[in-house]
């Protein structure tokens, strides 16, 4: 054991027990973020517009203050974006993270010197949860991956603007910096390929012991380095036994990341955002991620079902329950207020509260009024994969309203596999059978003749990567949406 992961334990459990306090009395911490927000940002101009000055409590804040993603605040992020001081937070940004928005087009979506510390320290508190629980520190002294976007920032009116991972990147702390891989210069390549392929020569004779990113991205980087060794990951890497990812649902990757590995490996998810860190995984036996209540943000929820409605249900943390699907909404430190950043999620815990995330409010099927959402999807396509032994690559799911062929409508869902079951016409019945089982709309839309069984149509095994370079959106944090209510993404898969 080394020296760095003999003092971690010590730190590990200090840090895990002061989170866990914070857990216990998460309530009174958001009230507490709810009024220091308003009174920090009251002589601000959005505090101003909105009259923070006079809002005594959180029913107060929902009557002055209206959900609103970036294009509705557009007029006031523009002003931030052009140098302006206090308009929604005091003085200037210290960051922008810079994002790509479906509707929006770029969002730069500000960090405050406030707000930096909660997005740097929450990736430090999940691994050293993970260290307290299993005693396991031996990967800080190893090698680590942090497989992210190019560390090269711009300036936007004098404010330093990059990709969220990129600005992190620069507050690594220094004990783990001789660890960190890949190196700087290898970092900053913009090509994904090109970075990858160069990240895979660097790392091929080191000792690593962590290895983190988006699944489909890690597994491109595990395809290459088993191409240049015909290896399996373990074999490689025999002390890489942590695996660390955000941004997606790992299950659907699982099977072929495993496989590709040759063993099973501990994994921690983590929910950062460019406008806060959310959530992270807190237990390896316990499910969900800890929603982390003392962390800048003040949090709001609204019902999915609702949310397209002109009467919201609209509640904060101490109204929430179980198994109910929220749009979740945040009020940050950095500036943002009653903001809609995309995500739903479930609560699987109230004590503590435990989330664990659904899908893409606007990522949805209802050609018909089904509203099949993205956990619905991928729980089908986890459960048929391990009957069928099938390992997936990655999916797409659309609608398909005129079927070319005739006949009724139906969802058609573009697969890349990298084993493909040996009955794919049973496959796709099971998986059907699994969606009616998950979505009682979808049941009685196909019950009721409506609909007809899901489709598959089979894809080349890069064809998501392919179809990813020519959105110019390969590897970083990019994710191709699971769910589309048209057939935009799925016309160009097929157009491949």
């Amino acid at each position: 054991m080394g020296l760095k992961s003999l003092l971690a334990k010590p730190f590990a459990k200090w840090v895990t027990k002061n989170v866990k306090l914070e857990s216990m009395q998460a309530l009174t911490f958001q009230d507490k973020w709810l009024h220091t927000l308003l009174k920090e940002a009251a002589q601000t101009q959005f505090g101003k517009d909105h009259g923070f000055d006079k809002i005594r409590n959180y029913d107060d804040y929902k009557r002055q203050v209206p959900i609103r993603d970036y294009e509705a605040l557009r007029p006031y992020m523009d002003r931030v974006v052009a140098g302006e001081v206090d308009i929604t937070w005091p003085g200037k940004p210290l960051y922008f993270a810079k994002t790509s928005g479906t509707t929006s087009g770029v969002k730069y979506i500000p960090i405050s010197k406030e707000s930096i510390s909660y997005h740097i320290n929450s990736a430090r508190n999940a691994l050293l949860a993970y260290i307290d629980e299993t005693g396991n520190a031996d990967f800080v002294d190893g090698k680590l991956i942090f497989l992210s976007g190019s560390p090269v920032m711009d300036k936007k009116n004098g404010i330093f603007t990059g990709r969220l991972s990129g600005i992190v990147n620069h507050h690594v702390p220094g004990y783990l910096r001789k660890n960190q891989m890949p190196s700087f210069a290898t970092n900053c390549i913009e090509d994904w390929e090109e970075k990858v392929a160069k990240i895979t020569e660097e790392t091929l004779k080191e000792n690593m012991t962590l290895i983190s990113g988006i699944p489909p991205w890690v597994q491109m980087y595990f395809d290459l380095v088993q191409a240049k060794t015909g290896k399996l990951i373990k074999d490689v890497f025999p002390n890489f036994n942590l695996f660390v990812y955000g941004g997606v649902n790992f299950e659907p990757y699982r099977k072929k990341i495993e496989f590709s590995i040759g063993k099973k490996v501990d994994t921690i998810e983590t929910y950062p955002a460019s406008e806060g860190f959310i959530a992270y995984q807190d237990s390896q036996v316990e499910d969900g991620l800890l929603l982390l209540t003392n962390n800048g943000i003040f949090y709001e929820f609204i019902t999915a079902e609702s949310f397209y409605h002109e009467e919201q249900e609209r509640v904060s943390l101490a109204d929430v329950i179980l198994d109910t699907n929220y749009a979740i909404i945040l009020n940050t430190n950095a500036g943002l207020y009653g903001y809609n950043i995309g995500d739903t999620v479930k609560f699987v815990s109230l004590n503590p509260y435990k989330i664990k995330v659904t899908g893409r409010i606007k990522h949805f099927i209802s050609a018909f009024g089904e509203h099949v959402i993205g956990e619905e999807v991928e729980y089908a396509m986890f459960k048929v994969c391990e009957k069928y032994g099938a390992r997936v690559v990655e999916f797409t799911v659309a609608p398909q309203v005129n079927p070319p062929e005739g006949g009724l409508p139906y969802h058609e869902w573009l697969v890349s596999f990298e084993k493909e079951p040996t009955d794919t016409k049973s496959f796709a019945g099971e998986l059907d059978l699994a969606m009616q089982e998950k979505n009682i709309y979808y049941k009685d839309l196909i019950v009721g003749n409506i609909l007809q069984c899901l489709k598959i149509k089979v894809l080349a095994p890069d064809a998501f990567i392919q179809y990813m370079k020519t959105q110019g959106k390969l590897g970083g944090q990019n994710k191709v949406p699971r769910l589309s209510n048209d057939r935009k993404i799925a016309d160009a898969l097929t157009a491949l």
